[in-house]
């Protein structure tokens, strides 16, 4: 198995943070490298607790579907998505919220094991663990930009 872990510092208050985490449209938006849209369940807004959505977008060549559930919810703090359907064995993305010194410090574990055993472990470490890492860095990216500039009303109801 798999785990990656990253940190991304966000000027903005935690709980826009963790909106623009489980939006659909940021991540729609974040992933134009991969032209993943969101094809069933929630398709826009906001995701929540329970809430399914599933993914289609073109990974190495090949069109791929993955379909996630929100497994856990605690607002402001924290959510998962685990896989329900897809190309992995297992696929978990932990998200945390902190404050810390006026930034929001925003905490990602996402931990995944390819199927297929021997071969499965292989692709990880050749392509699988970096393609994912880098995914997940350019959405980190794309919800910071968002959050710490006036993007975010796009994406969120005003509160």
């Amino acid at each position: 198995m798999v785990r990656i872990e990253l940190k991304t510092q966000i000027a903005a208050p935690m709980g826009r943070c963790f909106d623009l985490a489980r939006s659909i449209d940021v991540h729609m938006a974040s992933t134009n490298q991969t032209g993943e849209q969101a094809i069933a369940g929630v398709t826009s807004g906001l995701i929540g607790a329970g809430e399914t959505v599933t993914w289609r977008g073109r990974h190495f060549g090949f069109m791929v579907k993955h379909t996630s559930r929100i497994t856990a919810f605690t607002f402001p703090s924290h959510f998962q998505d685990s896989m329900v359907r897809g190309m992995f064995q297992r696929f978990s993305h932990d998200h945390y919220f902190e404050t810390k010194n006026d930034l929001t410090v925003m905490s990602d574990v996402m931990e995944f094991q390819a199927p297929f055993g021997f071969v499965g472990r292989l692709a990880e470490k050749m392509a699988l663990r970096e393609h994912l890492r880098s995914l997940l860095e350019k959405r980190n990216y794309c919800i910071k930009r968002v959050a710490e500039s006036d993007e975010w009303k796009k994406y969120l109801p005003l509160r």
